[in-house]
């Protein structure tokens, strides 16, 4: 049959275009990131006012406390949270019978009369709470009450869960620290995109960036340099490098820590502290230069790139990181600790006679055999105290702990290799997750970074359970982060430029399912994500215009 607009009347094709304009309007609204399992959008709004409750069991009371302060500031409403009620609610409830939706998973449903919240853990009602905020106006986002805007929710349907249990990010401040506050931004924009993993990397060559009570030098002396090399340093020699003059420093106390971690906790972030070992020692041995290999007094290291200074492998040293880690233990209650292990240049052990000493001491093979040595102790410690070992895929090369898990981020092989050993694994692939890479093959157009192209569509494109890994070993890909190394990265602001949009793309590649990844689709649902993103204050780098 052929279809004509004579076969209709005037009231029914302005009908139809009514209707077309409404579907219109809602797909236009919904946008959110990342992209739900199931999302059906049905007919009309929800009104959220002035009167509009917030009801709850006791198990959600928390969640719905933090919703109620999240929707404050930008409606002016102060919604009451209360445990009954009727008319205009937003109803908050876990529900146990959901657990097919796992620990992270929730249902939303708006209808022109309320909204309802079911999850079978905490986790997932924060979730939904993300979602609706995002189903909101953009100006939502705002800091301060906006006037004239008409609070409105789409009707939706919403069942959601994560694909993978590990999402997250690491932020370096050892290269460059970054001030408390942006930290509990960054966290606040993890939360937002549904990711829980938040890797601090604190210490470092240039910089020891957490207070530890036992050994103050740490921080008195090893959070401060006192100059940084100016510029890319790749293909420069020595003689050919400059340097800025000024001092760069600081550090995070205990207290600070503590904020951060209840901070992130409320928002269902996991925070992962990371102390670097036995390489990326400098600032370390600078403050203390008996966990040094040469007796030499050094410096915190001023510049960037692989550093040859590394802890010796005595009982002493391994003792002085054991302490170290017992007071990261009482600060941080993450059941993963992680001990870096990258990077860790060997020369001065091959020339050390204690570290040969000790090489023959243990019977082993060699100096990779000693790193190996030195992992399986702090392996064998966190055991003890219940916690789990997480180190950068070099700690493979002298045979892995047995308790440890692996981040893989010298391409997916290490990864592959620990997985098929049964060892958990979080992929980080410098090529997918690397943010400190150029955006752009135009490096003129782009702010100073270290080198590499990592683009959008790169990121989104990702598929962390590599072909390589048999079915029954995929359960050990926990997940997958992004790296924003801070070499090149001096500013907040330039840490933001270099994570969005490109934290969102794997914010998605981490929850969304596979087979509904559609970057054209994604990128709508990005243009809209972004203006959320500006009332934020994020300063995310623009789309490129159409090819």
């Amino acid at each position: 049959m052929i279809w004509s607009l004579r076969s209709f009347t005037l009231p029914a094709i302005l009908a139809l275009f009514g209707f077309c304009l409404l579907a219109f309007a809602q797909s236009r609204q919904v946008s959110i990131v990342p992209k739900p399992v199931l999302l059906t959008v049905q007919e009309g709004t929800f009104h959220l006012t002035p009167e509009t409750a917030i009801v709850a069991d006791n198990a959600a009371l928390p969640e719905a406390r933090q919703l109620s302060r999240q929707l404050s500031p930008a409606t002016g409403f102060a919604l009451e949270v209360k445990t009954a009620g009727d008319g205009s609610v937003i109803d908050m409830r876990i529900d146990p019978l959901l657990n097919k939706l796992g620990e992270e998973g929730y249902l939303l449903t708006v209808t022109p009369k309320s909204v309802s919240m079911r999850a079978p853990k905490s986790a997932g009602l924060f979730y939904a709470g993300q979602s609706l905020r995002q189903l909101l106006p953009q100006a939502i986002f705002r800091e301060a009450r906006v006037s004239g805007t008409e609070w409105t929710i789409p009707c939706v349907h919403v069942e959601d869960y994560p694909r993978f249990p590990w999402r997250g990010a690491m932020l370096d401040t050892g290269r460059h620290f970054m001030p408390k506050e942006f930290v509990l931004k960054f966290i606040d924009l993890l939360a937002l995109h549904k990711m829980n993993s938040f890797h601090w990397h604190l210490t470092d060559d240039q910089g020891w960036r957490l207070e530890i009570k036992k050994y103050p030098k740490l921080t008195e002396g090893g959070a401060w340099r006192k100059e940084t090399v100016v510029g890319n340093i790749e293909g420069k020699s020595q003689k050919d490098l400059t340097f800025d003059g000024t001092p760069h420093g600081g550090f995070y106390t205990q207290d600070d820590a503590r904020e951060v971690v209840e901070y992130a906790r409320a928002r269902h972030v996991n925070v992962v502290p990371e102390i670097e070992m036995p390489g990326h020692a400098q600032a370390a041995i600078a403050a203390y230069p008996k966990l040094g290999n040469t007796g030499e007094k050094l410096e915190v290291f001023t510049q960037w790139g692989v550093d040859a200074n590394i802890f010796n492998p005595k009982e002493s040293t391994i003792k002085f990181l054991q302490d170290v880690l017992s007071e990261v233990m009482e600060l941080f209650p993450s059941r993963y600790i992680h001990t870096g292990g990258d990077e860790a240049v060997k020369t001065q052990w091959k020339s050390s006679p204690d570290a040969q000493s000790r090489i023959k001491e243990l019977g082993l093979k060699d100096e990779e055999e000693l790193q190996g040595y030195f992992t399986r102790r702090m392996d064998e410690f966190l055991t003890s105290k219940g916690r789990r070992l997480i180190g950068w895929d070099e700690i493979l090369e002298g045979g892995l702990a047995p308790n440890a898990a692996v981040m893989s981020w010298r391409g997916e092989k290490g990864g592959i290799a620990a997985a098929k050993a049964s060892h958990d694994v979080v992929m980080a692939p410098t090529d997918y997750t690397y943010l400190d890479y150029y955006q752009s093959k135009d490096r003129s157009k782009e702010p100073l970074a270290i080198g590499g192209y990592v683009p959008l569509e790169v990121v989104y494109n990702y598929e962390p359970i590599a072909k390589e890994i048999p079915p029954e070993y995929a359960k050990h890909i926990l997940g997958s982060q992004c790296q924003l190394w801070t070499e090149y990265m001096a500013t907040t602001k330039h840490v933001e430029y270099m994570a969005y949009p490109r934290l969102s793309a794997l914010a998605e590649v981490t929850w969304s399912p596979r087979e509904k990844k559609d970057y054209p689709e994604f990128l709508k649902r990005l243009e809209v994500h972004l203006k959320r993103l500006s009332t934020l204050d994020v300063n995310y780098r623009q789309l490129d215009g159409p090819k």
